[in-house]
């Protein structure tokens, strides 16, 4: 059986800051990650979506953790195809995800700036959350090539929005791309049953990892605020009904990631500890 990493997809958010969870004393930055890498053996890093990361944080990063932990660090908004602020790029720079030279650029700035996480071991994976636009299709085949071609000789996993690609016959379709590209398929568990929901299937596509996400069951999900979105207490039924399934995928594949997005007060990193303790019985 691969090695079974669980943790959360954040340890600065407001929320999780606000609740008390980090003990007195070790509430600033680094007493924070400390605290959280004695707690949990990897994190995914939600903060380069919005913003590209710098070299001076990776190298805090990797300092303020112990050997063998990771981060899963979340791709930016324009290399994904999302809707990007012009003020989070640099140089002036149109936040135009088409233009070749600006994808150029911000990819040699994003991953310059994860090198310090790579040089020490430190970096899980990539994380490519691709937005519920992108369908099936021609089109959707080549953004994915474009970035494999980016990303030769990084971990990638990928995560799809858009039900379509884990539906029906399509689901061999979607496995056979991801793993002639190396990448890491991306599960998820959600509420089901909405428009926008995505069947919690778990495809092994890379020998190397593979990578659950649990965003929580709320109905909000596609429609409301992320609060509303991500508010999801999970239940010990909720979770044990996935701890067969995470040991069967972990056959699979050298290590599986299992990640925590509840992220509202400290509902993820509860659920969390719980799904380790029924993965460690």
């Amino acid at each position: 059986m691969g090695e079974i990493l669980v943790g959360t997809c954040s340890w600065t958010d407001r929320a999780l800051v606000g609740s008390g969870w980090y003990p007195a004393g070790r509430r600033d930055p680094e007493g924070r990650l400390r605290y959280y890498a004695e707690q949990f053996p990897v994190v995914e890093v939600d903060a380069t979506y919005y913003a590209l990361p710098s070299a001076r944080n990776s190298r805090l990063w990797a300092e303020r953790t112990p050997d063998g932990f990771v981060f899963d660090v979340k791709a930016f908004s324009l290399l994904t195809g999302h809707p990007t602020r012009p003020a989070s790029l640099p140089d002036g720079l149109p936040a135009d995800s088409r233009d070749p030279a600006v994808l150029d650029a911000v990819w040699s700035r994003f991953t310059d700036a994860l090198a310090p996480l790579r040089e020490t071991g430190r970096l899980g994976t990539l994380l490519f959350q691709f937005p519920p636009w992108l369908k099936p299709g021609p089109r959707a085949e080549e953004v994915l090539a474009d970035c494999a071609a980016r990303t030769a000789g990084w971990p990638v996993a990928v995560e799809f929005r858009h039900p379509q690609w884990w539906s029906g016959e399509r689901y061999d379709e979607t496995r056979a791309l991801l793993r002639g590209h190396g990448f890491a398929a991306v599960g998820v568990d959600m509420c089901q049953g909405l428009p926008a929901s995505v069947p919690p299937v778990i495809p092994v596509t890379s020998p190397e990892l593979s990578v659950v996400r649990f965003h929580g069951r709320s109905p909000a999900w596609g429609t409301g605020s992320k609060e509303d979105r991500f508010r999801h207490a999970y239940t010990d039924a909720e979770l044990k009904e996935w701890v067969p399934r995470l040991r069967a995928l972990a056959d699979g594949t050298a290590r599986l990631h299992v990640l925590f997005n509840n992220c509202c007060g400290t509902a993820a990193v509860d659920a969390a500890a719980r799904m380790r303790d029924l993965l460690d019985a």
